[in-house]
């Protein structure tokens, strides 16, 4: 609240509006409040329920600020578009909304999460004929010590530990968040929060019956990575009825075959999809084949080969880049062994370094490394003391090593051929190859909902040491994520109902095909509403200025503009 210099009855009250009235219509829909509200029962001046609600907000319009903070934030939005009787927001301190995460962690949400998603499924229409799924972990600062996954109030905890780090942070202990996402929008349908050094091949069997239920039904089609790809898993897809795609791994016999096979042959291969590069402007076509393998996997299942253009100028200029900074490490290693105070004097430690420098820039397929010996004169006095003209000498040998790397052209060569070539493997007997390929397409699609948990999301559970309440808040950010998709299909919907190609959502008004809920948001980011107070009572309300851009959004969402006001 400011107050007027001239007149000091009077003050203006300003009140965050931003994208809260599109955010509510998707959480209204979803029934969110209510159903925190019921799963979350409670007395006094502020529900847990109301509590979780305005955290959700503040996640979705990623206004996010630590717990600690929270109230500063609410204090300052629109009490009404919060879910909250005025004067409520100052009620949002850190130990309540810590307290509401506790009743959360403590709430069945397993149940909870499915009443949710089906009712997204079922409001907004959402077709789940094909499902992609995939994993990415969640790491965090601190020492979480007592992440162990010991019982709290009779439930057990997740186990923050090192493992396989997705972020390239080793050094730090994670947890594994599994997401799965419809094709029809993106939408998210289910996670998984898990141990940090879960393997991913571990989780699908019940992902996939969790899905079924969700479905109801088994014929779904399931997309995944490699980590699909055991022999367990896809039997227990296949004999239930359900459908599947994944990558077949590198380390398979009908890999090596085909890899083998293409030195000597050319397959009959199908262009699948030919579209200019979407990268550069001018940059090379992006061209996409297929081919059906000549014989199945070993399981009985269909291999589809696919040859991607861009791809194949990826593979070449990556091995290129690994050559050569292996060569670069070989050279220095010979600089270094030559120098007179080179202490590495053991064929051992040299070789050991050579497979260092190999290892680190990933290259022992393509270089080779000769590690030569040589013996060098060493002279000393054969008695101590200051050499004189009657000093006798002894002549050593001592070893000296010297190193010298070479591309095996031959390798190289032979693997020019496979360059931007990986396998599926489907039991999908009646769907063609481009349709198989154009469902593992999609599969991007999830890694940018990880992305978008990361990074327009900012999740950062580490301004929470109590790893219930990460569990309790990594909920919230699923359904922060659900609302997401949701508001964002809504809109391309909604263009492609009103025939509405592209909207200017870049900044200098740039236009843009495909708006994301990061880019419609930010279009109201600026929304206010003014009070002007004389004596503390309100004489004027200055209601938040609509641009055109705002109205034609609003309108493709179907939300009331009077949403936007008080009247």
């Amino acid at each position: 609240m400011v107050k007027s210099q001239g007149d000091p009855s009077l003050s203006l009250e300003t009140r965050i509006v931003a994208g809260l009235p599109l955010v509510n219509a998707v959480l209204e829909r979803l029934q969110i409040d209510r159903l925190l509200n019921r799963a979350l029962p409670s007395t006094g001046k502020l529900s847990h329920g109301k509590a979780l609600g305005v955290l959700l907000r503040n996640i979705v319009l990623n206004a996010r600020q630590p717990i600690y903070r929270h109230a500063e934030w609410a204090v300052r939005a629109e009490a009404a578009l919060l879910g909250l009787e005025e004067g409520e927001g100052a009620l949002l301190n850190d130990d309540r909304v810590g307290r509401a995460l506790d009743r959360l962690f403590d709430a069945d949400r397993a149940a909870l999460l499915t009443e949710i998603v089906l009712r997204a499924i079922t409001e907004f229409r959402v077709d789940l004929d094909r499902l992609h799924n995939d994993s990415t972990t969640l790491t965090l600062t601190g020492e979480y010590r007592a992440a162990d996954g010991a019982l709290v109030r009779g439930q057990p905890t997740l186990i923050a530990t090192y493992g396989h780090n997705k972020d390239h942070r080793p050094d730090l202990k994670q947890l594994l968040f599994v997401l799965t996402i419809s094709a029809d929008g993106a939408v998210p349908v289910h996670y998984q929060a898990l141990n940090g050094n879960t393997n991913d091949s571990s989780t699908h069997i019940e992902t996939w019956e969790t899905l079924k239920k969700i479905a109801g039904r088994p014929s779904f089609l399931y997309v995944a990575d490699c980590k699909l790809c055991s022999q367990a898993t896809l039997a227990h897809i296949d004999k239930q009825g359900g459908r599947f795609i994944t990558v077949l791994p590198r380390n398979r016999r009908e890999d090596a075959w085909f890899r083998t096979y293409i030195q000597t042959h050319e397959p009959p291969w199908e262009e699948a999809v030919r579209r200019p590069n979407p990268r550069r402007r001018t940059g090379p076509e992006d061209v996409w084949k297929v081919v059906e393998a000549q014989l199945p996997s070993k399981e009985g299942y269909r291999i589809v080969w696919v040859w991607n253009s861009l791809m194949a100028l990826e593979d070449a200029d990556s091995r290129q880049a690994r050559i050569e900074r292996a060569w670069l490490g070989i050279e220095r290693l010979q600089t270094k062994l030559q120098g007179k105070r080179c202490r590495l004097r053991l064929r051992e430690r040299v070789e050991a370094e050579v497979e260092k420098i190999l290892q680190g820039a990933n290259a022992e397929r393509w270089v080779r490394v000769e590690v030569a010996e040589l013996k060098e004169p060493v002279f000393r006095q054969e008695r101590r003391g200051r050499p004189g003209t009657n000093t006798r000498y002894i002549r050593r040998w001592r070893p000296r090593f010297s190193v010298t790397a070479r591309v095996r052209d031959d390798v190289v060569k032979a693997d020019e051929r496979s360059d931007g070539m990986f396998p599926l493997i489907s039991n999908c007997r009646d769907l063609a190859l481009k349709d198989i390929l154009e469902a593992y397409k999609f599969q991007p699609k999830l890694e940018k909902r990880h992305e978008q948990l990361k990074s327009v999301q900012n999740m950062a559970p580490v301004w929470l040491k109590n790893i219930s309440r990460i569990e309790a808040l990594l909920f919230l950010y699923f359904i922060a994520l659900l609302a997401h998709a949701l508001l964002e299909r809504e809109v391309r919907q909604g263009m492609v109902r009103e025939k509405v190609e592209q909207i200017p959502l870049y900044p200098e008004e740039r236009e843009c095909r495909a708006p994301s809920t990061e880019r419609i948001l930010a279009v109201f980011e600026a929304l206010q509403r003014h009070r002007l107070r004389k004596n503390n009572r309100i004489t004027e309300v200055f209601e938040p200025q609509l641009t055109e851009l705002q109205r034609q959004i609003i309108g493709l969402m179907r939300v009331p503009v009077s949403s936007f006001s008080l009247e």
